[in-house]
């Protein structure tokens, strides 16, 4: 079941933050954010978790490109799911619930950065219509070494 977030879903979606971060091809970013800090930095609209048995097992939020200069439409996405539940689906269930609800609030352009060693998740992305529109090289560290991503992104159909 995918639901909307809601801020007492926190302590569940930082622990899957946490866990995803800790793979090391996840994020250059840190959980070590409270509800409020995180809350602020997303988008209000498109937060999901998927649910079983009343156990969130992944999460699905946004987050604007940049705060300097109005880019209204344009959101990079963040996606994770629980380790014991990934190859399930549950990303692809998640990216697809986003774009439809993105679509639907004037949403034009999907984007998401992507580590190379990160093939699962380039592969729902790939399969939920995102392209690679650019290499970045040593973008960023994570554990001390220079990590590599591919920038994706998806074009709203309904506007395009």
């Amino acid at each position: 079941m995918i639901r909307a977030m809601r801020a007492t879903d926190w302590d569940e979606v930082s622990r899957i933050y946490q866990e995803g971060i800790e793979t090391g091809v996840a994020s250059f970013r840190t959980p070590d954010l409270s509800w409020k800090d995180w809350d602020s930095s997303h988008s209000k609209v498109c937060r999901f978790v998927a649910c079983k048995d009343n156990e969130i097992i992944g999460w699905i939020a946004l987050l604007p490109v940049s705060a300097k200069y109005d880019r209204a439409g344009v959101a990079e996405i963040e996606v994770y799911v629980k380790q014991e539940h990934k190859d399930k689906g549950i990303g692809f269930l998640l990216l697809d619930t986003l774009i439809k609800e993105s679509e639907k609030v004037g949403v034009w352009m999907l984007q998401a950065g992507i580590f190379l060693q990160n093939a699962a998740v380039l592969k729902i992305h790939e399969k939920a219509g995102f392209r690679v529109v650019g290499y970045r090289e040593k973008i960023g560290k994570v554990n001390g070494v220079w990590q590599d991503n591919l920038l994706m992104e998806r074009r709203n159909r309904l506007i395009a």
